[in-house]
């Protein structure tokens, strides 16, 4: 495989191309706006810019990589030749099954059609294609270019020479594979998120406040981070809608997402893409301050 689709320029998207293209893949980054995908080439060239700095990459690397990037507006021009397409929309069910059968008219037939959903099933979307032995999962973690792992996902039809492809494919970009079932949040997800929703709770219910129960999970579990700031990173959209994935397929009262979490969401506060979360985040800042909201006594969270 050497000719890399990327639907999606967003955080996800551009750190896929970034990844694609870095290893020496052509790759056609595709979005709905020019605004957008020169946005995207912005923050591209501005991770390759730090990697220079801290010398893991030489200037020529950064050179060529940003050369191996093209971009497009419409599916249909960049899709003509792709050995692979990767689909790194937000994470909407209605519009990522719309993508894939329009993925599955445009692409040629040999073309293997991979989703990087964090928790909506292959299954469903390989239903909507008349490929569905070329449906398969690629799961990336976030920030792309710097964490390992690739969750693949096989989907009830993926064949197993797609997933060894895949598998393969992913060890050539200097990454871990795991191969994984397609069953709702998959392994990363339906681990991860749980555990943050009760964080969630945790808080919402007055046990701790927002510091306490990070400062417990990074010193006491050496968490990187702590999951209420993690669930900012996230974005406290998607997990809001990773537990709705998990509660409706499972259909387990556990998987119930925390009021507090379906409060914040509906008021707009999704952590840093919003500036505001469980923290307040100013541009240009490093430093984390609590939201206004959660700087009382953890006990006055519920009132």
């Amino acid at each position: 495989m050497k000719n890399i689709v990327v639907i999606g320029s967003g955080t996800m998207g551009n750190g896929i191309a970034h990844a694609f293209a870095q290893e020496g893949y052509e790759v056609a980054m595709v979005d709905i706006s020019a605004e957008a995908l020169n946005k995207a080439m912005t923050v591209i060239a501005k991770n390759l810019d730090r990697q220079v700095a801290k010398g893991t990459i030489a200037e020529q690397v950064k050179e060529k990589t940003l050369k191996n990037i093209k971009t497009f507006i419409k599916i249909e021009d960049a899709c003509h030749n792709a050995d692979l397409v990767v689909e790194a929309a937000t994470e909407n069910v209605e519009l990522k099954l719309n993508i894939f059968r329009e993925l599955d008219k445009v692409c040629p037939p040999e073309t293997i059609l991979a989703s990087n959903t964090s928790s909506i099933s292959i299954t469903r979307i390989a239903s909507v294609t008349k490929r569905p032995a070329k449906v398969i999962g690629m799961h990336f973690m976030n920030p792309v270019p710097l964490m390992k792992l690739v969750e693949i996902i096989r989907g009830y039809s993926t064949s197993d020479e797609v997933c060894e492809m895949v598998m393969d494919l992913s060890r050539q970009l200097n990454k871990v594979p795991v191969e994984v079932n397609d069953y709702p949040g998959f392994v990363a997800n339906r681990i991860l998120i749980p555990m943050i929703n009760e964080a969630i709770t945790s808080l919402h219910e007055g046990v701790a406040g927002v510091e306490e129960i990070d400062t417990v999970m990074k010193l006491g579990m050496a968490h990187p981070m702590g999951p209420l700031q993690l669930a900012d990173f996230i974005g406290l959209d998607v997990c809001l809608s990773i537990m709705n994935v998990l509660h409706d397929g499972l259909g387990n009262p556990k998987y119930a997402p925390c009021p507090l979490l379906v409060n914040m969401v509906v008021a707009g506060h999704l952590g840093v893409k919003s500036g505001k979360g469980f923290y307040h985040y100013t541009p240009g800042s490093k430093e984390l301050v609590v939201a206004d909201r959660f700087k009382k006594k953890a006990e006055a969270v519920l009132k």
